[in-house]
């Protein structure tokens, strides 16, 4: 079974696209599924105090310091939120973290429904599929960490068409 065993801090828009998010759990959590990930929001858990934004934010903050990469999960609402989603992805930027954008709307490249703080970034987009993100998950962080600064610079990343032929995608 493959294992990404370092916490992986989950971005998504809470009100729409928290199925996704709950797809992700439940790939983890099916034996017959190999895909495994330690989620960065099971690191602790938020109290009642957790209606002030401002403690939520703390907490956001320290789960993703712990963290060794990102997936936003990029929705049709997901570029015009602010509060959180627009803050944790430019924490991620400033903690130099890779980031993995998995597309909703099974697009295998950045699309008009990336927010504007990662467009043109060092991110890799894939689409929402289990392969794709496990994939991803196993071979993007290290891969941009060995990248020089001139390479991320590059802008936005993708996997070509034989990645996904091999995942069978």
């Amino acid at each position: 079974m493959t294992s990404h065993t370092d916490p992986t801090y989950v971005v998504f828009d809470g009100d729409t696209d928290g199925w996704a998010y709950r797809y992700m759990r439940g790939w983890r959590a099916n034996e017959r599924i190999d895909f495994n990930f330690l989620d960065a929001h099971d690191l602790d858990s938020m109290t009642s105090r957790a209606q002030s934004e401002d403690y939520v934010k703390r907490n956001l903050k320290e789960r993703m310091r712990q963290s060794s990469a990102v997936i936003v999960l990029i929705g049709e609402k997901t570029k015009n939120l602010y509060r959180f989603v627009r803050w944790e992805l430019e924490f991620a930027l400033d903690l130099d973290l890779p980031i993995v954008a998995a597309n909703l709307n099974e697009s295998r490249e950045q699309d008009t429904n990336c927010p504007s703080i990662i467009r043109d970034q060092c991110v890799l987009h894939v689409l929402f599929k289990m392969r794709a993100i496990r994939f991803a998950l196993d071979n993007w962080p290290d891969e941009y960490r060995r990248m020089s600064q001139a390479h991320r610079s590059e802008g936005a990343r993708h996997y070509n068409s034989d990645i996904y032929k091999r995942l069978c995608l």
